[in-house]
This record gives structure tokens, C-alpha cells and sequence, in this order.
């Protein structure tokens, strides 16, 4: 972009910390390419969005979105729960795994308890701050001020200040500089596009990196909450940590290329490529999806007497497709030889299937529905 200055590097004591720029001004760029991006990325959100106001029951899908959101996010981070682990209760994660899985179970409450927010508060690093707190609750993190900005130096990379891969600003440069975030975000008067801000706003959230942990998780929710509360979506349906964490090397490359180089808008193109890919992507699950569902149901219709039971369980299995008998007691209000006989029927029928080989504490999975968000 024209004229455009990333930051520039403050000696420190014994090392030099990088400041950005502020970004609350007016952004002109001459590659042309941006402009059809723009307008290909509005148009399959606008597909995807359709999607997500005529699809029956979008929020148990939706709910998987987010356990896939949160597994992919926090594998860029280094944590190893996948999707299939993510969606399991307390009580089957074996021991090994259960930081892990906390972390990623922490940032589903926080994507979706802030998502609540936004009825409440503005879209601000007043928010941002609460869902970080959430974020950090009684994990690993807890000790690095959950909620609160940092008070010290932080660093990316390496094993100390004196080797790090890059240093963000200095503790004492944070006011201002989130003070220029949240004015960014929410200046009206910019004509600038919505999908520019928010690619803008996640290099410089992560280049700011306010917090002692968690940066890069909460710079990836934000991302689904500018999407929100700008209107282009009206429900939580796009995610772009798969597409970071897919093209991981590529993604801190091209934001370490605008801190060295000023090139802001390879940089957008980037973002703006990975959500035309990731509209894409969503809109095809949600295709299948139907067409699952629909088999689903063909299959279920052969059962007779049971069958309203087992559409009740299949509604809830959208959100939580591995379950055990236990579970569908509770959520049905059946008893466990009734649940028994209804997880024996839609074994049969191909529904589901057994994954555990167990005589007791059996799981269940709706295999086929679960592979679409394995991918």
C-alpha cells in the first residue's frame, strides 16, 4: 500500500523491541488484484451466509465449526487435540491429553461466550480482554494474567530476549497502540473495506501481541467476531485456522514480510485468498451435510415407534457426534435399556458405529458426519 510504514525498532536496554505503526488512517493501494478479491471473497460470504439463515438446525452444525475452529487454532500453537478428542466429555479423555483438550475446550467457551458479548459491548479490546480471560482460565495459561494486559516484555521465538525471532513492542507502548486499535475498528469514516480492516486489524493485533499468551488464538477469534459485528455474517460459520494452520509457514511469512519489508499487500491478499477458500469450504460441508441428513433420516423412518427418539439423538449428535449410552439417557429422558435398544437400532441401520470395541462404556459416532470436519 502506498506510502505505507509497518513500524520501526526501539533500543531497549540490551535489545530492540518492534513498534507498529498506527493504523487508524486512510489505506490506498494500486494492485488491482485486491479489488477482485474483495469482491469474490463478499460474494461466497454472502453464499455462506445464505446458508446459514435457511439451514434447519444450523446451530448444532455450527457448533462443530467451532470444536473444528478451536482444535485448528490451537494446533498452531503446538497443542495436539484433534476433532475427534475435542468433542468427547471429561470423562472419556485419558489422562495424557487432558491439558490439551482443556485448552481447546477453554477456547469454545471463549469464541462462543463472546460471541454472546457482542448484544452487550462493542466490539473492543475491552471485550477482547474478557474472552482472553476465559481463554486462560485454569489451563496451562494461567499464570500469565488471564484478562490483563501484559506488564513486561514479551518475544516470539527463541529461548530468551537475546535470541528471540522477533520482540513486539515494549510494555509502555501498549496504551496507545490498542487505543489506535480499537479507533481503527470502529472509525465509520475510513471507506475502507470491512474485509481490509479485519486483515489490517489481525497483523496488527498480532504484531502488537498485548498479552503474555494466547495472542495468536485471540487474534484468530477476532477475526470470526469482526465478521459478525460488521453484519457480513449473521452467525459464526468461518474460520480461517484451518487455512493458517494448513498453510502455517506461509502464514508467519507473510507477517513477518510486512514487518521487515512494509508490503501490507501481499499480506492481504493472503488473508483474502484463505477466505474465499474457507467460504468455499464451508459452504461445500454444509452441502453435504444436507445430503447427509437426509440419508440419515430415509434410514431412521425405517425404525417405527423409535423413530422420534432417534431423530432427537441424531439432532443432538450434530454438535456432539460421539456419545455414549449414559449420555443419550441424560439428554433423551430415557432409561439405559432404552437407550441400549436405540443405539442396537441405528447400528444396524449404519447410522452410527461402535468405535471403542468395549462390552461396557461403549462410544458411538456418526462416523460419516464427523468426517466432514476431519478434513
Amino acid at each position: 500500500m502506498k506510502n505505507f510504514k509497518s513500524g520501526k525498532y526501539k533500543q531497549q536496554n540490551q535489545y530492540k523491541s518492534f513498534t507498529p505503526s498506527f493504523i487508524n488512517h486512510k489505506f490506498v493501494w494500486d494492485d488491482k488484484e485486491v479489488d477482485v478479491l474483495i469482491e469474490k471473497a463478499m460474494h461466497y460470504l454472502g453464499e455462506l451466509n445464505a446458508y446459514s439463515n435457511l439451514v434447519l438446525d444450523v446451530d448444532f452444525f455450527i457448533q462443530m465449526h467451532v470444536a473444528k475452529e478451536a482444535t485448528r487454532s490451537s494446533m498452531i500453537e503446538g497443542t495436539k487435540t484433534n476433532i475427534d478428542e475435542a468433542v468427547l466429555g471429561p470423562e472419556d479423555i485419558k489422562p495424557e491429553q487432558r491439558d490439551d483438550w482443556e485448552e481447546v475446550q477453554n477456547y469454545i467457551k471463549a469464541l462462543n461466550s463472546s460471541i454472546e458479548m457482542l448484544d452487550k459491548l462493542p466490539l473492543s479490546i475491552r471485550l477482547v480482554k474478557k474472552s482472553h480471560k476465559i481463554l486462560l482460565s485454569g489451563v496451562r495459561g494461567k499464570h500469565k494474567l488471564p484478562g490483563q494486559i501484559r506488564r513486561s516484555q514479551n518475544w516470539i521465538g527463541g529461548s530468551d530476549l537475546s535470541d528471540a525471532f522477533f520482540i513486539p513492542p515494549h510494555n509502555e507502548d501498549l496504551p496507545d497502540l490498542l487505543s489506535d486499535f480499537d479507533k481503527f475498528w470502529n472509525n465509520d469514516n475510513l471507506e475502507l473495506s470491512t474485509l481490509i480492516k479485519i486483515a489490517i486489524s489481525h497483523y496488527q493485533f498480532e504484531t502488537i501481541h498485548p498479552f503474555l499468551d494466547g495472542n495468536g488464538r485471540i487474534g484468530r477469534l477476532l477475526i470470526t467476531l469482526q465478521l459478525i459485528d460488521s453484519g457480513i455474517l449473521s452467525k459464526p460459520t468461518l474460520y480461517l485456522s484451518d487455512f493458517f494452520e494448513k498453510n502455517r509457514v506461509s502464514y508467519y511469512d507473510s507477517l513477518t514480510r510486512v514487518r521487515v519489508s512494509n508490503d501490507l499487500e501481499q499480506w492481504i491478499k493472503f488473508f483474502l485468498n484463505g477466505v474465499v477458500k474457507t467460504a468455499q469450504d464451508s459452504i461445500a460441508i454444509f452441502n453435504e451435510i444436507n445430503k447427509l441428513r437426509s440419508e440419515y433420516v430415509k434410514q431412521i423412518d425405517k425404525i417405527g415407534i423409535r423413530s422420534k427418539k432417534a431423530y432427537q439423538l441424531l439432532e443432538y449428535m450434530f454438535s456432539r457426534p460421539i456419545v455414549n449410552n449414559k449420555k443419550i439417557m441424560k439428554e433423551l429422558g430415557i432409561s439405559f435399556k432404552s437407550a441400549t435398544r436405540l443405539t442396537s437400532d441405528l447400528l444396524k441401520l449404519g447410522v452410527i458405529s461402535e468405535i471403542t470395541g468395549f462390552s461396557r462404556n461403549k462410544l458411538f459416532v456418526l462416523k460419516d458426519y464427523l468426517d466432514l470436519f476431519r478434513k
